[in-house]
């Protein structure tokens, strides 16, 4: 049996390949009960495959619960690398890809997105972040004003797909960009670090120092100028503790 996040794509995809195995879906809404079928299919000895809409299955996709039911039932899980947008994207990119960072989608309720958008302010790797169309010049709009409007992003649009497009620039000149057209699909957003704001511990030690000599707490001094200079704040107390000493 074949799963498939749409089964009508996938349909065009096996008649072209000539493959005449029976597809079921297998997305958000029925995952949890198909989990179970799943399962019951490989504990009688079926082969199972899973397919999602060009994308790769249990990558910010439907698939981790099929992959934890295979588990479950002790099968071998093998993969066949499919159009991942995360790797994809990077790769177009041009931006570093040594050690990049995944979010996914950018949390939806205001207190979880703020405190991410704090996370990527500070962050000095490439990030990569997915959006869809009715989500995309918000989250633009959030990143420029949060993060900084001159950093560097790439917006990748509908990857390997019929209309792939990649467009390249600032967060400010994204939001001018697509907020000015009609959206349509799904985004892969891959956003350049932060420079490191400043990375001489000995300088960061002393302002923390001379914090305390006016009256401010220790605790609250480390936790102020860690965050303003993007040194962490576990290193920048165990510094301070080491100068002390």
């Amino acid at each position: 049996m074949i799963y498939a996040e749409d089964t009508r794509r996938a349909a065009k995809l096996l008649q072209a390949l000539g493959v005449s195995t029976g597809v079921r879906s297998y997305f958000v809404g029925n995952e949890e009960r198909r989990a179970i079928e799943l399962r019951e299919r490989l504990e009688a000895g079926e082969t199972v495959a899973m397919i999602s809409d060009a994308g790769m299955p249990a990558i910010a996709d439907p698939g981790l619960t099929a992959v934890r039911a295979a588990l479950a039932a002790d099968a071998e899980v093998s993969a066949v690398p499919g159009p991942s947008a995360v790797t994809t994207a990077l790769a177009v990119s041009g931006l570093p890809a040594e050690r990049f960072v995944f979010e996914g989608f950018l949390p939806r309720k205001a207190g979880e997105r703020k405190a991410r958008f704090k996370e990527l302010a500070a962050e000095t790797r490439t990030t990569v972040l997915f959006s869809g169309k009715a989500h995309v010049v918000a989250d633009l709009a959030d990143l420029a004003k949060n993060v900084g409007g001159q950093r560097t992003i790439v917006v990748a649009r509908e990857l390997t797909k019929l209309y792939e497009e990649v467009w390249r620039g600032t967060l400010n000149e994204a939001v001018a960009h697509w907020s000015s057209r009609d959206v349509r699909g799904e985004f892969t957003l891959v956003l350049g670090g932060a420079e490191q704001a400043r990375t001489n511990i000995d300088q960061v030690v002393a302002e923390v120092r001379d914090a305390v000599v006016t009256g401010e707490s220790m605790a609250d001094a480390v936790r102020r100028i860690a965050s303003e200079s993007g040194v962490s704040r576990r290193q920048l107390y165990q510094a301070v503790l080491d100068v002390q000493e």
